[in-house]
């Protein structure tokens, strides 16, 4: 399959990022967002070991992760991406995977800081996942904490629904440096769809208010893409994963955003607030120790509680 790799193939931003934008001051010009992968995107889609997804369930978004042997993510075209994984049975976003759906992916690779996202529509769950991919554009590296992982033996996993906030989650919540966001566009924006992406900072950089949490938004690429999302679709999927033990938090909840907060973490230009409505722990389902490598750059230029 032939497609045009140039700037007049990309896609504009949707009515709620262009309003993002506005609300946070900023021109972001055009997006560098194509309808198709470059080549270099479908290739490291295929170096992963782990892929991100965002999918649509009971409540709003929610925020997974799949994994298999590298590899496991292969590109036949330039608008294709097949998964030779599926969820887990007690994945809470399991049901999600179904032929039809819309999907967001994040392709991330820790150990590099490099980054690409994609989102569109399963077109077939039988034998692992097919995806026609709708849109595609990379990110930088800015935030990104790097770790290596190691396999290890996969464990029996436990699901605990949570109501609420535990101390658990709070205490995972707060010593993060890492968590990933799903999101989704008002249903009739022709641009729109699933998105799921990166949040990094300090551990800490998340405050915990009761069963609200309190996000600082950082300077990125100025696309507004997940706050966008969040003026036209308000729910969020969360996920925060203990790279200690493999277990993992997804959390679905309510956004609201303060544009133009009082001066207080260093580097922050906005705070969005999600207040949890539903959550579960997953205990040991990732199946890889990680090792610790260094904060970005841009993470140690931003502040501390």
């Amino acid at each position: 399959m032939s497609l045009p790799d140039s700037a007049s193939a990309f896609l504009p931003f949707h009515e709620d990022e262009q309003a993002a934008q506005a609300f946070a001051g900023v021109r972001a010009g055009r997006a560098a967002i194509r309808p198709f992968m470059p080549d270099q995107h479908r290739a490291f889609f295929a170096l992963l070991p782990y892929l991100f997804t965002a999918t649509l369930g009971e409540g709003g978004p929610i925020a997974s992760v799949l994994w298999g042997e590298t590899g496991f993510v292969s590109s036949p075209d330039p608008t294709t991406l097949r998964i030779a994984a599926r969820p887990m049975a007690d994945d809470p976003a399991a049901t999600a995977f179904a032929p039809g759906a819309e999907i967001g992916l994040l392709g991330l690779d820790l150990t590099t800081r490099r980054r690409n996202r994609a989102n569109g529509r399963i077109t077939s769950a039988t034998a692992g996942l097919t995806v026609r991919v709708a849109q595609s554009f990379g990110n930088c590296a800015q935030y990104i904490q790097t770790r290596t992982p190691r396999r290890r033996p996969p464990e029996p996993t436990t699901l605990e629904p949570l109501g609420r906030l535990d101390d658990a989650a709070r205490a995972l919540i707060v010593a993060s440096d890492t968590f990933f966001v799903a999101s989704r566009s008002r249903s009739h924006v022709a641009e729109g769809g699933l998105d799921m992406s990166h949040r990094g900072g300090r551990p800490g950089f998340v405050a915990v208010q009761g069963d609200t949490l309190v996000v600082p938004d950082f300077r990125g690429n100025r696309y507004f893409n997940t706050l966008g999302n969040f003026l036209g679709d308000p729910r969020a999927g969360l996920l925060f994963i203990d790279f200690a033990s493999g277990d993992l938090l997804q959390l679905q909840g309510r956004v609201s955003i303060d544009w133009h907060p009082p001066p207080g973490l260093s580097g922050v230009e906005r705070l969005w607030r999600v207040e949890v409505e539903r959550g579960w722990w997953r205990r040991c389902a990732l199946p890889f120790t990680w090792t610790f490598g260094d904060y970005a750059s841009t993470t140690l230029a931003t502040g501390v509680r």
